[in-house]
């Protein structure tokens, strides 16, 4: 017999002995002398049928006893309310309920729901309680302390409780604040706030109950707070972990595939979850053909990854380099199979091909993040660094113009602003660029908006990656300067930060005072390198000058000390978009950036570095960058 047939067969049980019982409970061995044997079987059956076809009629027989949760509770007081309701009008409409107490039905809801619920709920205390002793013996266990004592620690702690194969064991918590101090979640004890996790470690070690591992149970803590915690779990020698984000949680536990992340660079950094208007940024790409190119590099291609997710009607990749561009459309093929979208090899410095992409995918919305972007790279290559991103910017803008498209987004940077580096001057150029093309009115039927932003966790060519190579080559980690800093923010929050910028300039409420202007994002407060240096190592599991050295190695050509977001005379204004700020920097007429961006492209095309120095400072007065030879590389 399967199992659903014998909780049926239950089920007609507990209701064959709801009816008589409720009877007794409301008169006593009066019950039996009121109504005869004969009668009261009748009545039993009665109720009995009618119970076996409520019953059917509900969700009773989805959940299984050992998970018995609400849902199943609900299920059971649809079918005793749908039962005992139906039997009573039957037994109205029969006799008028002549000499049957109207109090009875009450009593029968509370039996029969009493005899369904009760044994579903016992079965799965005592196996929850035959599980959580079997785990409270099982050495094999890794104790842990959790940092939280929110829904998620919950849902862990019920999840480790349940499961007999779980691999840890939560012996305590922390809690942010002390409201929660000395309360239980499920057993489970909060011992103390997250101040006092030194303090609570030593006490479970003393208590022979040390953790081996401290996991973060939100992925909202402050980044400052991480970085205490980490490096007191070092010194208590713990490792520190993360569970994934509740809702990835959830779907980890029901598949028992539960993954602890380890914390990263990004944890100690976090900064407060920026408000998002999704509705705007969805409608701002939802059903249009978009172009992004530089597709395959860091923020490239989170904007290819974040823009499939919005609907486009089609998506226009568009990279110079062959392997990034494989593996970003492969990446979007297996995420979106459905979404129509084309992977073009294409240099933005040559007009012809750009041209000619335009001419076949016809883009409404243009994405320019391809650029050349490391300073001592382009240090060494000025006359391509140039060429990519002031050139190549104004390809890409005019073709723009050429073939109708509603918008443009450049991606800029913060070595814009008093530029010391050519890789900086030459994004500085196109900016000019498009604040120029944004105001003049023969461009007035596209709209040129410009994003500025600082450096962004893991992306190619910056400082994490570089670490963590050092790390596993054994060290040691190199620095330039101890008080070198750097504004930093994930490369998902820059790409969600630009994809709203964008929205609101080239929206219907697109404020008037926003043309020929810069959106710069807000960075929060800059980091210094060596500190973040450190940091890496303590997630390593080391310590930093003991078992990984820092040595520094003196500053780059065209590296600044410190990066600005704003020029001196720019004041940062709000903008309806939280983490989003607007800036005024200096205009020039756009004939002017014209004639010396054609003289730029010849001097570049010819190897004339000395002539597109010129004509660069000649555009970027304010850059401050070395006379010192370069090497040339053309």
């Amino acid at each position: 017999m399967k199992r659903v047939q014998i909780v049926f067969l239950h089920d007609l049980i507990m209701a064959a002995l709801t009816l008589p019982l409720a009877l007794y409970l409301r008169l006593d061995t009066d019950a039996f002398a009121r109504f005869p044997l004969p009668q009261m079987l009748m009545m039993t059956a009665a109720f009995t049928l009618t119970a076996a076809i409520a019953f059917r009629t509900q969700t009773m027989y989805r959940g299984i006893w050992r998970y018995a949760s609400i849902p199943d509770l609900l299920a059971i007081v649809r079918g005793a309310t749908l039962t005992v309701g139906a039997f009573t009008l039957a037994l109205f409409l029969y006799n008028r309920l002549e000499d049957f107490p109207r109090s009875t039905p009450v009593i029968a809801w509370f039996v029969l729901v009493l005899l369904l619920g009760g044994p579903r709920f016992a079965y799965r205390f005592w196996k929850d309680r035959r599980i959580e002793w079997r785990a409270a013996r099982d050495g094999s266990r890794v104790p842990v302390l959790l940092v939280g004592a929110g829904d998620a620690a919950e849902l862990f702690i019920r999840a480790m409780d349940t499961d007999p194969a779980a691999h840890y064991r939560v012996v305590g918590m922390v809690a942010e604040g002390g409201g929660r101090v000395g309360r239980e979640i499920r057993g489970i004890k909060v011992l103390g706030t997250v101040a006092d996790f030194p303090r609570v470690v030593a006490a479970l070690a003393k208590a022979e109950e040390k953790p081996n591992r401290a996991i973060l149970t939100k992925d909202t803590f402050d980044g400052d707070l991480v970085a205490a915690l980490l490096e007191q779990a070092q010194e208590a020698g713990l490792t520190l972990a993360r569970l994934p984000r509740l809702d990835d949680l959830k779907t980890a536990l029901s598949d028992r595939k539960l993954d602890l992340r380890p914390v990263a660079i990004e944890d100690l950094l976090q900064r407060p979850q920026r408000v998002l208007n999704h509705e705007a940024m969805a409608a701002f790409v939802r059903g249009r053909r978009v172009l992004v190119t530089g597709a395959g590099g860091s923020i490239g291609s989170e904007l290819v990854r974040q823009v499939a997710a919005y609907g486009p009607a089609s998506l226009a990749l568009v990279e110079a380099s062959e392997f990034a561009l494989y593996t970003i459309d492969m990446e979007i093929f297996r995420k979106h199979p459905d979404l129509p979208r084309t992977a073009l090899v294409g240099d933005v410095r040559d007009r012809g091909r750009i041209q000619a992409i335009f001419d076949r995918v016809r883009p409404e919305l243009v994405f320019h993040a391809a650029a050349l972007k490391h300073v001592p790279l382009v240090e060494l290559n000025p006359l391509e660094g140039l060429r990519t991103n002031a050139v190549g910017s104004r390809i890409v803008a005019e073709a723009c113009v050429s073939h109708g498209v509603a918008a443009m987004v450049m991606v800029s940077t913060d070595k814009a602003v008093n530029p010391t580096s050519v890789m900086g001057a030459s994004k500085r150029m196109a900016e000019c660029l498009c604040q120029a093309m944004d105001l003049a009115p023969e461009t007035r039927g596209t709209r040129f908006i410009t994003v500025r932003f600082g450096n962004v966790l893991g992306s190619t060519g910056s400082v994490v990656p570089l670490f963590e190579k050092e790390l596993r080559e054994g060290g040691p980690l190199t620095v330039t300067h101890p008080e070198m800093r750097r504004y930093f923010m994930t490369i998902r929050e820059a790409v969600e930060l630009i994809i709203q910028a964008g929205a609101m300039a080239a929206g219907p409420d697109a404020p008037k005072d926003h043309a020929g202007k810069i959106y710069v994002l807000e960075m929060g407060r800059p980091v210094r390198i060596v500190d973040l240096a450190r940091q890496m190592i303590r997630l390593a599991g080391l310590r930093p000058e003991v078992d990984v050295p820092i040595v520094f190695t003196g500053l780059r050509p065209g590296e600044k000390l410190f990066e600005e977001i704003f020029h001196g005379e720019e004041t940062p204004v709000p903008t309806p978009a939280e983490g989003v700020l607007l800036a005024a920097p200096r205009q020039v007429d756009l004939a002017e950036v014209r004639g010396i961006l054609d003289d730029l492209e010849a001097a570049c095309l010819t190897g004339r570095l000395d002539a597109a120095l010129a004509l660069m400072r000649r555009l970027v007065p304010e850059y401050r960058g070395g006379d010192d030879a370069r090497p040339e590389a053309n």
